[in-house]
């Protein structure tokens, strides 16, 4: 292993990279991608790179402005694709121990930090109960004395996270949920692990119980809601589970991509049942599922949706725009609650030219779906005749093609 030169190794040195995260960013997908590369053929080699890569991280991301979260999402990214890595490799349990103590003393003198998540895969890292075990009885004197209540000071020891996982990966479960409960706040980061330990003794119901107790203003309530979700998924309990847990668990950037990833994840349900679901779920915002209904070839929900809550007229009008041949009756609709969300004052910074492009959507959409364009024109005349905020803005647009 020491005969090998990894390329990464003169690119991270102490105080390599300057404040801009870009450059380092590219380095660490290189190294990763280096490490990847060599695990195909030599994994224990790979593995000892790993950990030579982990340890030459912080050092060299010290002067890094990290402010913007891009560098340290792609530093756990590394960690997660590294740590299996590490784990699968088949060596001695002294080499082992001796990769756990590089990492240990990496993680200790992690100051910004960077590290901070390696903790969560210690239980992996340990690979065998005795190593786990081993690590559990190192820290312990370490997190009971911190959490001492005639302790002075905060009460945060930096392996906290890697005593609880050791101590599950060492199958101590009684052991492990009576140190939390000594812990000065009930943090998710350290009551998960009491999940988790609750889950492998077959106490479910407790478990969910335990993880629900550790909702609080500044916990991860995301985070909990998977947690339990997956507990009850894994015991069958599919309808509880999307009752509960659902759309907490699998909310996701978009409203779109939370209908798929519920969708995905309950095949049993019917996706039309979801989605009223998710729109009921969102009283006075069911507009904003329309793009779900339209992408799920929805349509008559979808116009049921935007009829009575607004939508972003701009997401209207591409829908009217994209099916005016292929859907041309939904597409009307469409172009035609695109101009009246925006005679409503709905929208941001609406333009003469998004008017014009759903006014010409409906009316080319109208030849397709047989509709006169006569009885188009007169329902947006109809529409836009009213003493809606910007009435007067968009028959300004639209006085002459309605003439």
């Amino acid at each position: 292993m020491d005969k090998y030169k990894w390329q990464f190794t003169s690119r991270f040195r102490r105080h390599a990279f300057g404040w801009r995260s870009d450059t380092p960013i590219k380095r660490i997908k290189e190294a990763v991608l280096e490490i990847k590369q060599v695990a195909r053929k030599e994994p224990v080699l790979a593995a000892d790179g790993a950990i030579k890569f982990l340890e030459k991280l912080s050092p060299a991301l010290e002067q890094v402005d990290s402010s913007s979260g891009t560098i340290g999402t792609a530093v756990n990214k590394a960690i997660e694709t590294l740590v299996p890595i590490i784990v699968k490799a088949d060596v001695e349990v002294k080499t082992r121990q001796c990769w756990l103590d590089r990492l240990w003393s990496a993680f200790q003198d992690d100051d910004i930090p960077y590290l901070e998540s390696l903790g969560d895969y210690w239980d992996e890292l340990c690979a065998t109960q005795e190593l786990a075990s081993f690590w559990a009885d190192t820290l312990l004197p370490c997190i009971e004395q911190t959490w001492c209540p005639s302790e002075s000071g905060h009460g945060f020891f930096k392996g906290t996270g890697v005593c609880v996982a050791s101590l599950y990966a060492a199958g101590r479960y009684e052991e492990l949920l009576a140190l939390i409960e000594k812990a000065p706040y009930k943090l998710w980061h350290y009551r998960q692990w009491g999940v988790k330990a609750l889950t492998a003794m077959g106490k479910k119901a407790e478990a969910i119980r335990y993880a629900e107790d550790a909702r609080g203003c500044n916990e991860p309530g995301w985070l909990i809601a998977q947690t339990c979700e997956a507990i009850l998924l894994s015991s069958g309990m599919h309808e509880e589970a999307y009752r509960r847990y659902a759309l907490e668990a699998n909310w996701a950037t978009t409203h779109l991509a939370t209908f798929r990833a519920i969708v995905k994840k309950y095949p049993g349900k019917s996706p039309q049942d979801i989605l009223r679901d998710l729109a009921a779920s969102t009283p006075g915002d069911e507009g904003k599922w329309f793009a779900a209904a339209k992408n799920a070839g929805f349509f008559d929900m979808a116009i049921e949706l935007v009829t009575h809550s607004p939508t972003d007229p701009r997401t209207l009008i591409r829908a009217a725009r994209d099916y005016r041949e292929k859907q041309p009756g939904f597409a009307v609709k469409s172009g035609l609650a695109a101009l009246r969300w925006i005679s409503l004052g709905n929208g941001y910074e609406i333009t003469a030219g998004d008017v014009l492009e759903a006014y010409t959507a409906v009316i080319t959409a109208s030849s397709s779906a047989d509709i006169p364009i006569q009885h188009a024109k007169k329902h947006i005349r109809d529409m836009v005749s009213g003493s809606q905020p910007n009435n007067k803005f968009v028959l300004a647009i639209l006085e002459h093609h309605l003439s």
